[in-house]
């Protein structure tokens, strides 16, 4: 009984000798909220609420003001994002790409644009992976590929903002992103948009746009849908005759410094 106690703690070092240990957990966690009803700000809950604030992460701005934030996830290029980037540029309105390793490669001329237009390039990882299956090491190389390679197209030398792929996330992969200088930006506004084979007509995009947003909205659009491109214009000339100011996410950033001024030494 001895030996087999002795081979069984053994097994138990080796074992635990060979899977990782972290900080923070990794338990998978996936994005969702109760959608925005009447125009009200939607509610991941206290627990992720929680669990954002403690690593500086957000997926709203200020709901007591009529201001909102375009995002846009760009994995592959569906012919679209040129006429998207023509609406925001008709009606001055910032932007927020979120790109993959696999756009930067295959569309350079689309990533330079948008930077020349003024709007921000994010990171969403070299290869979309699920981030809490990436050690510390692979996380670090999905995401400095990411950002080398649009300094190398763009000459933006800073990236400050991460969308997880999927919205797959876990407490560590929040404090590994926080630690190379990332802020992990989530969404309060989002709906079934990037299936290109199962697209319903302009009219469904703008309709979820208008009947979800709120104060302080964050959008999260996929320029790969028909829908989005062609409700776009539309969409944006309502919400601004709606009193909905459109802005950059640099634009948030810089009013949680200046409400929270302790954010700046995080």
């Amino acid at each position: 009984m001895k030996k087999c106690a002795i081979v069984l703690s053994i097994l138990c070092l080796f074992f635990l000798s060979m899977s990782p240990v972290y900080a923070q957990s990794n338990k998978p966690l996936h994005w969702g909220f109760a959608k925005s009803k009447n125009h009200e700000p939607p509610s991941a809950g206290v627990e992720l609420d929680t669990l954002l604030g403690k690593y500086g992460s957000f997926y709203l701005g200020n709901s007591t003001t009529k201001e909102i934030y375009l995002t846009f996830d760009n994995g592959y290029e569906n012919g679209y994002t040129p006429k998207v980037l023509d609406v925001l540029k008709k009606q001055k309105v910032p932007a927020t790409f979120f790109v993959t390793g696999h756009y930067l490669e295959k569309e350079p001329g689309l990533v330079k644009r948008m930077v020349n237009e003024g709007h921000i390039v994010g990171n969403h990882s070299w290869h979309h992976p699920d981030l809490t299956t990436q050690s510390a090491e692979k996380l670090k190389k999905e995401l400095e590929s990411v950002r080398l390679k649009v300094e190398e197209l763009t000459g933006q030398k800073e990236m400050n903002y991460l969308r997880p792929p999927r919205g797959i996330f876990s407490e560590r992969v929040l404090a590994e992103s926080k630690k190379l200088g990332y802020t992990t930006v989530f969404w309060s506004l989002a709906f079934i948009d990037w299936k290109v084979d199962a697209q319903r007509g302009w009219k469904y995009s703008y309709d979820n746009i208008m009947r979800q947003i709120h104060p302080g909205s964050i959008l999260l659009l996929h320029t790969v849908s028909k829908d989005n491109a062609e409700a776009l214009d539309q969409a944006i000339i309502d919400l601004k005759k709606e009193g909905y100011i459109f802005k950059s996410l640099d634009d948030m950033m810089i009013n949680k410094m200046i409400e929270n001024p302790y954010l700046i030494s995080l």
